[in-house]
């Protein structure tokens, strides 16, 4: 059964790269301390020393040839990248097949309201859940498996909404402003780790969708802000937000939006697809987890498996308290073809678990909510007091990856796993 689901996936992936793109899988790395630096063109000064003059020679030779050889992606297509700069190995980036926007990004979005949405979207159906100062977006699967990348503004901020079906991480980010040009994103067409990595128009550097940090060229090591973003149901959200928009699904390209082409890619006996790295074998390299990564760099991973279990994990990373949600009645989008007819994976949120000076501790509430163990106040998916004392209230959402093991051990390390 795996090897002919296995066999309709890759049928079906060959097919999806000539139009629209997917992709293939690198080896893991080691990160460079540091980027490699312009190289040095001028003369070497009358002081110089004789070794001072090779390691110069030696660095030019290099940049003549940053690759050390025939790359798995093809170059041609960057003439602004500078591909003297890098913090990752070449060796560890492979085409996915689609040239640079091959899998078009949504750079000037549209939306709907709830209510027309709601002729399209299934209640169960996988939506990624973005809010900034009240201004609360759906990005629906269906529309992001093909695309990717959405180029958006919400609340007044420049951001940009991710998905990388491969990994099933959904990520947003802060657009930054770049010697006065906001930076706007595409996908390259290639990938790291089975990762989506993205470019910015502007410089033409290449961006780890996964950490949101630039990998290549001239904004080499310069790390994008995350901004909190989930994969939620589309009823959660709705419920939550009856007043939010939802990602157009006229986008103005000709997709199949609604159907799956990754179908069963998401098996927990399966492989990643064309993955050539070493997986950690404390769980299956399909395994869903839930990760976490705070700014000092420490970081928690639970099995997604654990989390459906108990439904609230009450923990700690570093100094700060925190609490996993998970709630049942959200299809996966890498599942069967027909995107609202896959499992029922349902759906997580990650919060500091404090409002103002108190700390807070949760047990599930029934089968949709929560309760806190010191005000008996009632709280939702999203993180949101709907009853009690604390009724109004709002835990703060913390980033967080919705993502396979493989994903997480290869870019993050396994150390942290929380069985």
């Amino acid at each position: 059964m795996i090897r002919s689901r296995l066999l309709g996936f890759l049928v079906v992936l060959t097919l999806v790269l000539s139009a629209c793109a997917v992709g293939s899988g690198g080896e893991p790395v080691q990160l460079t301390d540091t980027p490699e630096q312009e190289v040095k063109t001028e003369a070497p000064s009358p002081g110089e020393t004789a070794q001072e003059a090779d390691q110069t020679e030696a660095s030019e030779a290099a940049c003549e040839d940053p690759f050390n050889g025939s790359p798995n992606f093809n170059p041609n297509y960057w003439d602004e990248t500078n591909f003297c700069k890098h913090s990752v190995d070449y060796d560890s980036i492979i085409s996915g097949g689609p040239p640079p926007d091959g899998i078009p990004p949504i750079d000037n979005p549209t939306f709907e309201e709830i209510q027309s949405a709601d002729e399209w979207l299934e209640d169960i159906e996988p939506v990624i859940a973005f809010e900034i100062n009240g201004d609360a977006r759906a990005y629906p699967l269906q529309i992001m498996t093909w695309h990717e990348i959405v180029n958006d503004s919400v609340g007044g901020e420049p951001v940009v909404v991710t998905f990388c079906p491969l990994c099933n991480t959904a990520l947003a980010f802060e657009r930054p402003e770049i010697d006065g040009e906001l930076l706007t994103f595409g996908t390259s067409g290639n990938l790291r780790n089975s990762d989506l990595v993205m470019y910015d128009r502007q410089t033409e550097s290449w961006w780890q969708q996964f950490s949101g940090e630039a990998i290549v060229g001239d904004l080499t090591g310069t790390q994008l802000q995350f901004l909190p973003a989930s994969i939620k149901s589309w009823e959660d959200f709705k419920t939550t937000y009856p007043e939010g928009q939802v990602l157009s699904i006229e986008t103005g390209f000709n997709r199949d939006y609604g159907r799956n082409p990754y179908v069963g890619y998401d098996d927990i006996n399966s492989s990643p697809f064309l993955f050539q790295g070493e997986v950690d074998d404390q769980l299956p390299p399909m395994a869903r987890v839930v990760g976490i990564l705070n700014e000092e760099g420490e970081s928690r991973s639970y099995p997604l498996a654990r989390v459906q279990e108990e439904r609230v994990i009450n923990d700690r990373l570093g100094e700060q308290p925190i609490v996993v949600f998970w709630k049942s009645g959200t299809a996966s989008a890498l599942d069967t073809r027909s995107i609202p007819e896959g499992d029922n994976v349902g759906s997580t949120g990650v919060y500091t678990a404090q409002v103002g000076e108190q700390r807070l501790t949760f047990t599930p509430q029934g089968e949709d909510f929560f309760q806190d163990t010191e005000t008996g106040s009632t709280w939702n998916l999203f993180g949101e007091a709907v009853e009690g004392e604390l009724a109004g209230e709002q835990l703060e959402p913390i980033p967080h990856h919705d993502t396979f093991w493989f994903v997480w051990s290869t870019f993050q390390g396994p150390g942290d796993l929380q069985q």
